[in-house]
Formats: C-alpha cells, structure tokens, sequence
C-alpha cells in the first residue's frame, strides 16, 4: 500500500487546472492499493483528491479546524469539498476551534505522519509563512519524507 499525502497552492490560474489534472493523474497511475491524503482545500488539494478518488484510490480528508468548513470554505468551493469528503473513506477533524496557522501546520503535520511520500503542486518559491506549500516541502524533506514536485511547462498562479 503506498500512501501520499499532498499539499498545493490554492491559487492555481484556471488555465492550469488542465495541466496540473494531467500531471496529477500521470503520477498516480501505476500504484496499486492508492491512499492520498488531502486538507481538500481550493486548488491543487481538491484536484489532487478528485484524480485520486477517479483512480479508484482512498482518500482520506485531514480538516484543520472545528471551523473550517464553516469560516474558510467559500460558497463556490463548498460542493465540491462536501463531495471529496463525502467519497472519503476516512475524514479525520483536528481539535482546534479556529482555522488558523496554528491548524494549517498541525494539518500538515497529521499529513506528513501518514505520507510515504508528499506530492507538492509547487511553482518551487519560497515560504510566504507558517503552513502553506513551500513550508510542507522544507518539513518532508527534513523528515526524509520523499517530495514529488508537479509543476507543469507553463503552469501559473492567479496574481
């Protein structure tokens, strides 16, 4: 069984979704008895989640916060995270109150502990903070956690 855990840029331009999708699904073909796991948050988590459960893998959802769903998830990203953890096998909420740092780094660790490798959607910038992609990569790497990088020929980020 070979799980991977993923972490991801949320502000994937739209115009990257197709390649990054590509890209997702390429790197999960050939692996037989398939867990992700994902925070399912907009952008690269989501997509990641979806190409995986397509792929006949388990997911498994980490929320960061008892409020996540409520404060964080916006309006247009809230069908799709209600389907991913819908088809999760497993949906595991972490004990803090409020979605903050403090949450997104205890997601990231929970994420890490199950990974037998971190599939990072990173355009390979640095650390903008605590808990985001750049932050997770630098956190595998240091655990001996092996990182694979997807970051398709042309992908960008809004902004």
């Amino acid at each position: 069984m070979t799980t991977l855990a993923v972490t991801g840029h949320m502000d994937l331009a739209a115009e990257s979704v197709p390649a990054v999708r590509a890209a997702l699904r390429d790197l999960l073909v050939g692996h037989d008895d398939l867990t992700g796991v994902s925070c399912i948050a907009a952008g690269s988590d989501s997509v990641f989640a979806e190409e995986l459960v397509a792929a006949g893998g388990r997911l498994v959802v980490v929320i960061p916060s008892q409020d996540y769903r409520a404060r964080k998830v916006k309006p247009a990203h809230a069908p799709l995270f209600d389907r991913l953890v819908g088809a999760a096998v497993e949906v595991v909420t972490l004990p803090h109150e409020a979605a903050n740092r403090d949450a997104y780094e205890s997601a990231n660790a929970e994420l890490l502990r199950r990974a037998d490798r971190l599939v990072a959607v990173w355009d390979g910038g640095p650390p903008s903070g605590k808990g985001g992609t750049a932050d997770t990569v630098e956190l595998a790497r240091a655990a001996g956690v092996p990182v694979d990088v997807v970051w398709p020929e042309g992908a960008v980020r809004r902004g």
